[in-house]
C-alpha cells in the first residue's frame, strides 16, 4: 500500500498538475532576476546545510511555471527549508533509494501532467528550470514518503473497532462531517473556463474566500449560506467521494472535482463521530422533472413555481400531466447505481425536498430532484479497505506535519 504524504507546496502541486500541461506547453518565462550574491553561493543555511541562490531561483521558477499562488520566491524559500530538514531526518535513519526508483518517480509525475517523461522535462528546461532541479524534488518525496512510512505506518493503522466506527456498523456510531461545497455549471462552451475557476477557488485557502466564491458561482442552495453544508453522514456521500472527504483536514478544500454537467468544490469545516449508528440504505427512490432552458431566468422561474405546488413526488404527476412521458422519470436504485451528481444531491436531502442545482443535456436542461424515500438496510457499501487506506492516509499526513513543524522549529535557520 502507497501512501504520498504531502506538505503545503505538494498539496499544491499535486492539485495544480492538470493546468501544468497548459503552462509548460506555453513556457516562455525565463528565469528570475539574477541576484548580486554569486548563483552558487548560500542564501539560507539550514543546521549548517546551505540552500544556494541557485538553488531558490530554479525551485521559484518551477513553482511559477505551475501557475502556484503566492510569491515564488516565498514559497521556494520555504520548501526548500523543509526539504533540508527532511533529508537530514532521513539520513539520520539511514534511509536510502536508487536512481531507478527516482527515475520512476519522474516518469510518473509527468504522466499527471499528459505529458511523457522525455517531453515533460523538455518542457521544463523551456522554462529554464533543470532536469536536477526536477530530480531532487522528486527524489526527496520518495525517500520522506518511505522515512514516514517506516517511522509511523505501524502506528497509522487504524484498528477493527476504528474502520467499523467509519462504516457506522455494529451499532458503534458513524463518522459525520460538515462540509462547505460550490457546484459550479459546465456547458461544452464554458468548459475550461469553469474548469480554471474551479481550480482558482481550490487553491484559494480560507472560509470566507470560500464563502464569496460560493455566494458568486455555485448552483446549489447553499449558496445563499455561503456553501455550508449542514452535517452529513459520511456514509450517505457517494462511495468515491468519501476517501476523499476523510482525507480533509477543517479549513482545507478538496481538488476539484468532475460531475456530470458540473464541477465541484468541497472545503471541511469539521468531522466528527456520531453517537448514534449511522443508517445504511439500500435503496433510495427519488424523481426527476425536467424543464427546457438550462440555468436560464425563465427555466428557474418554472423550478421555482413547481417547487410550490408539490409538497411529495407523488404530486409531480399532476405537474407533468399533458407532458412528453420522458420530462418525469422516478426511479429507485441502489446507492452504488446513482449517478454520482445526483447522488451528491440526494445525500443532502430530507424526503420530499427538493434541488435545482444540476443540468443535463450539456447545460441544456435544468433537473428538478426530489427525493421521495430511502429503504435502510445493514449492507455494505464501502469498503473496509478503502476506510482502512483513507483513515491510514489522514493519520500519516498529519504525523508527518507534526513532525516537520517540530524539526524546523528546532531548526537553526539562518539567512546569509
Amino acid at each position: 500500500m502507497q501512501f504520498q504524504i504531502m506538505t503545503p507546496v505538494t498539496t499544491f502541486l499535486k492539485s495544480a498538475l492538470p493546468a501544468a500541461l497548459v503552462a509548460l506547453s506555453l513556457a516562455s518565462v525565463g528565469p528570475g532576476p539574477t541576484v548580486a550574491q554569486g548563483l552558487f553561493s548560500p542564501s539560507v543555511t539550514v543546521n549548517e546545510d546551505a540552500i544556494t541562490y541557485f538553488e531558490l531561483e530554479q525551485r521559484a521558477q518551477f513553482l511559477r511555471l505551475l501557475r502556484a499562488p503566492g510569491d515564488p520566491e516565498q514559497l521556494a524559500r520555504e520548501a526548500l527549508i523543509q526539504d533540508r530538514l527532511k533529508q537530514q531526518a532521513v539520513s539520520l535513519a539511514g534511509i536510502e533509494i536508487g536512481p531507478e526508483e527516482v527515475e520512476t518517480g519522474i516518469e510518473e509525475f509527468a504522466t499527471r501532467t499528459d505529458l511523457s517523461k522525455d517531453e515533460f522535462i523538455k518542457a521544463l528546461a523551456q522554462g529554464g528550470v533543470s532536469r536536477e532541479t526536477l530530480r531532487d524534488f522528486v527524489e526527496i518525496g520518495i525517500v520522506w514518503r518511505e522515512y514516514i512510512q517506516a517511522r509511523y505506518l505501524s502506528q497509522a493503522r487504524p484498528t477493527e473497532e476504528e474502520i467499523d466506527r467509519a462504516l457506522g456498523r455494529s451499532g458503534s456510531g458513524g463518522v459525520r462531517v460538515l462540509l462547505s461545497e460550490i457546484i459550479i455549471p459546465v456547458t461544452p462552451q464554458t468548459l475550461d473556463q469553469a474548469e480554471a475557476l474551479a481550480e482558482q477557488i481550490s487553491k484559494t485557502p480560507g472560509a470566507d474566500a470560500f464563502e464569496a466564491a460560493a455566494a458568486q458561482y455555485s448552483a446549489s442552495d447553499t449558496r445563499t449560506n455561503g456553501g455550508k453544508m449542514e452535517w452529513i453522514s459520511l456514509n450517505d456521500l457517494p462511495a468515491g467521494l468519501r476517501p476523499i472527504i476523510l482525507e480533509l483536514t477543517p479549513g482545507q478544500n478538496t481538488s476539484p472535482i468532475a460531475l456530470p454537467n458540473a464541477v465541484a468544490i468541497f472545503q471541511m469545516r469539521g468531522i466528527q463521530e456520531s453517537s448514534a449508528p449511522a443508517p445504511r440504505y439500500g435503496s433510495i427512490e427519488y424523481a426527476t422533472y425536467y424543464i427546457a432552458g438550462g440555468r436560464t431566468p425563465e427555466a428557474l422561474a418554472i423550478a421555482s413555481s413547481v417547487r410550490q405546488q408539490i409538497d411529495t413526488c407523488d404530486d409531480l404527476y399532476g405537474i407533468a400531466q399533458g407532458q412528453p412521458a420522458e420530462v418525469l422519470e422516478r426511479v429507485t436504485k441502489k446507492p452504488g447505481e446513482i449517478p454520482r451528481d445526483i447522488a451528491l444531491e440526494l445525500a443532502k436531502l430530507d424526503v420530499d425536498e427538493v434541488s435545482t442545482a444540476l443540468t443535463t443535456k450539456s447545460g441544456q436542461t435544468l433537473v428538478l430532484l426530489m427525493l421521495c424515500g430511502r429503504t435502510t438496510t445493514q449492507a455494505q457499501d464501502a469498503s473496509r479497505e478503502e476506510i482502512a487506506q483513507a483513515l491510514t492516509t489522514q493519520r500519516l499526513e498529519f504525523l508527518a506535519n507534526s513532525l516537520l513543524d517540530q524539526l524546523e522549529a528546532d531548526a537553526l535557520i539562518v539567512d546569509r
